[in-house]
């Protein structure tokens, strides 16, 4: 059965009250926690943020054992090497598993963009140019975090056990980057072209290791791996399902749940 991840939002819970879901998480035997990326809490309906390698850090602090990772980093809001020094950082810090999922960011222009254009940030309006620099972030990865790294990378931190790379994909295309490129894949599970991301990243993988991971929204039901929906998600052949709360914790909290099977 895959393992069940949650995914928290700096936007719509402060840090004391991600603090303790992430405690609680840990505690009822969820697999991870997952925290997005944004500058601003305005595409997710919030009032402020918390960014999202700073957050990574404290709750590496704050909890002992469960997974942490990016879902999904924008590769447009850094610098490729300080997001990868960021990552590196954190593992260091966590002293265990953690994820860097990847994301190609929006064009600029969109609702998903604007933060971004607030900040002055000069996104590429060409689709291609947005998958080659998540394909930059991963060489960089190759570079820097490899156990024979050129002397040039000797003083950057090298994370080990090493995080792993998921690309999170809304395209074809991605999709193919990821299972030549990464260590794994993220799709939304009710994404209108689901099948095809699948068929597109299966058929490019050949016969490695490969993490595949879907994400939707929340609900205590599907902690039932029984649930009709777990098991659709278990015959596509997904390792990971990370549940996402994004308007505030309080539900999780209180319901009380726990992730079974």
């Amino acid at each position: 059965m895959p393992i069940i991840d949650i995914q928290l939002s700096g936007a719509t819970s402060d840090w004391p009250t991600l603090r303790t879901a992430a405690r609680e998480a840990e505690t009822r035997g969820y697999g991870a926690v997952w925290v997005l990326d944004h500058l601003a809490g305005l595409p997710l309906g919030g009032t402020s943020m918390i960014e999202a390698f700073t957050l990574l850090g404290a709750l590496a602090e704050a909890t002992d054992h469960i997974e942490l990772g990016t879902m999904v980093a924008n590769v447009w809001n850094r610098q490729p090497g300080t997001l990868v020094t960021a990552m590196a950082s954190v593992a260091h810090v966590a002293d265990r598993q953690v994820h860097l999922g990847l994301g190609a960011g929006a064009a600029p222009g969109t609702a998903w963009a604007v933060e971004q254009d607030l900040v002055g940030t000069e996104l590429s309006p060409v689709l291609a140019d947005r998958h080659a620099r998540v394909a930059h972030v991963l060489d960089l990865v190759d570079e820097q975090w490899s156990e024979t790294r050129d002397e040039r990378w000797a003083t950057f931190p090298l994370p080990r056990p090493r995080p792993t790379t998921i690309v999170g994909v809304n395209s074809v295309a991605l999709a193919r980057l990821a299972a030549e490129r990464a260590d794994g894949v993220n799709i939304l599970w009710y994404h209108p072209r689901r099948e095809r991301f699948i068929d597109a990243y299966e058929e490019a993988i050949g016969d490695r290791p490969f993490v595949r991971t879907v994400y939707t929204t929340y609900s205590p039901d599907l902690l039932d791996p029984g649930h009709p929906e777990r098991l659709a998600m278990a015959e596509c052949g997904f390792d990971r399902i990370v549940l996402a709360v994004l308007d505030g914790v309080d539900g999780f909290l209180a319901d009380e749940a726990s992730p079974q099977g």
